[in-house]
């Protein structure tokens, strides 16, 4: 396990909850191929995507009930991954299964352990509440980003980059230029940041519809080892948004999880939640698709990051202060992958 740079005792999004139907869906989580698929009574279900015959990937074939079927030499594999048809005999060899993998749908999310399934405890499922709660409309994609995950991780715990990459949008100097802290626990790590007084970016002058300067908070939440729910909002200038009145300004969450496929590659699940106008469709759209034209910037910066990284491999990387939040999180990854380490040692 210490070869990976992601620990495998996590849960990790695999799909959207819309995603994940009748059909054979393939994923790859945590360096594992997965096929996923919701049995007849609507429950989600993973297993390892590949036949035990040939290894042909199941998600090749398609479902037979409940069942998944090889699109090669038609075994029959139930949701527990045990087949129980073969072709042309009576007998099935016993040893014929496939992994199944615990599953928990959560926050609109389908989530999946690939480690011990002893270990996979669904109260650890990640905390992106606000995607389905009451008092919230919420909406988001999924990316698939050619970067280790951990370069994303690095991008949302710092978000001084608004200024320089998301200057049309979101940034403006007062990001890079204001004071932050940053605090930590032994599962999570939170940069505070607030910008008082301050013209806000055209992004958030048009949710707020007000004139005038605005306080502005950004409240970055890390989860080890990869999920960041991120507290933004803006409120008129003086109206008391930094003692904790926020009424009269506009609140959302940036919730982000990203899962690692593979050690250069990540499947980044994001969406973006508000308190505010929450029957207009058309906003959620807007909002959606605005967040993707922002979050396509960081992408084309992450896929250049990665390719130099790959191109300087003994390259030490100095840290900033703005650094901090991200050595933080970089620092609880590690933490996990050493104890899962360890424990795999022991066993040993």
């Amino acid at each position: 396990m210490g070869q990976h740079s992601f620990p495998l005792n996590a849960w990790y999004a695999a799909a959207w909850d819309v995603e994940v139907g009748r059909t054979l869906l393939a994923r790859k989580i945590a360096g594992t191929p997965i096929v996923l698929y919701r049995k007849e009574s609507d429950e989600a279900t993973a297993l390892a995507d590949a036949c035990w015959h040939r290894l042909l990937p199941l998600s090749k074939g398609w479902l037979n009930g409940d069942n998944v079927v090889c699109g090669y030499h038609g075994l029959e594999y139930d949701e527990s991954g045990r087949c129980v048809y073969m072709p042309s005999q009576d007998t099935i060899n016993p040893s014929a299964c496939v992994k199944s993998y615990p599953i928990v749908e959560r926050h609109r999310f389908v989530w999946i352990w690939p480690g011990d399934p002893a270990l996979a405890d669904p109260d650890l499922v990640p905390d992106l509440h606000w995607n389905d709660s009451p008092g919230w409309t919420s909406d988001g994609k999924m990316i698939p980003v050619r970067c280790n995950y951990r370069l994303v991780v690095d991008n949302l715990m710092d978000l001084t980059h608004e200024t320089y990459v998301h200057g049309s949008s979101i940034g403006n100097r007062a990001v890079a230029e204001s004071p932050f802290t940053v605090t930590h626990s032994e599962k999570t790590a939170t940069v505070t940041r607030w910008m008082e007084n301050i013209e806000p970016p055209p992004f958030w002058r048009g949710q707020l519809g007000k004139p005038g300067n605005v306080d502005r908070w950004q409240i970055i939440n890390f989860e080890a080892p990869c999920t960041i729910a991120i507290d933004v909002g803006v409120a008129p200038a003086g109206t008391g948004a930094p003692d904790g009145d926020r009424s009269q300004g506009v609140n959302g969450f940036v919730l982000n999880t990203i899962t690692p496929e593979t050690e250069s590659t990540c499947l980044y699940f994001w969406a973006f939640a508000r308190n505010y106008d929450l029957e207009n469709q058309a906003r959620t759209t807007q909002l959606r698709e605005g967040v993707a034209t922002i979050f396509r910037e960081d992408e084309e910066v992450l896929e250049a990051q990665q390719k130099a990284i790959e191109a300087n491999p003994d390259h030490v990387f100095y840290n900033l202060n703005i650094d901090a939040g991200s050595m933080w999180a970089r620092k609880l990854i590690d933490r996990m992958i050493a104890r899962e380490t360890s424990l795999a040692e022991a066993a040993e």
